[in-house]
């Protein structure tokens, strides 16, 4: 059995979702009536740019498809991407080209 069973289970599930609740809850009231100061809107346009890459990068370099271990065609993908990326300054292009590469590797590479 799990370490959770029955309704212990569900009191997690609902002592998260409240928690998780109650704090966007503080920031949205305590923000939301009002404007951010300039400085602040300015660092959160970072957010996302800082936040894709954080969440891709373990993907591109440790996979759960090869068992971990680092993959010399999902780091050419990531390259490809990376590269399309800065140069376009475009999401999609990025992203076709790193699942172009991708896709056009595994195929040659099976």
């Amino acid at each position: 059995m799990s370490a959770l069973d029955g309704p212990q289970f569900w009191i997690a599930i609902v002592a998260l979702g409240l928690a998780t609740y109650l704090v966007r809850l503080s920031f949205l009231g305590l923000v939301g009536g009002s404007t951010l100061p300039p400085w602040a809107l300015r660092l959160l346009r970072y957010v996302p740019v800082a936040v894709l890459p954080a969440l891709v990068a373990p993907m591109v370099v440790w996979p759960a498809a090869s068992g971990g271990e680092t993959d010399p065609v999902r780091l050419a993908a990531g390259a490809a991407a990376l590269l399309v990326g800065a140069l376009a300054r475009n999401l999609l292009a990025a992203v076709g080209a790193g699942m172009g590469t991708l896709y056009a590797m595994q195929a040659v590479l099976a």
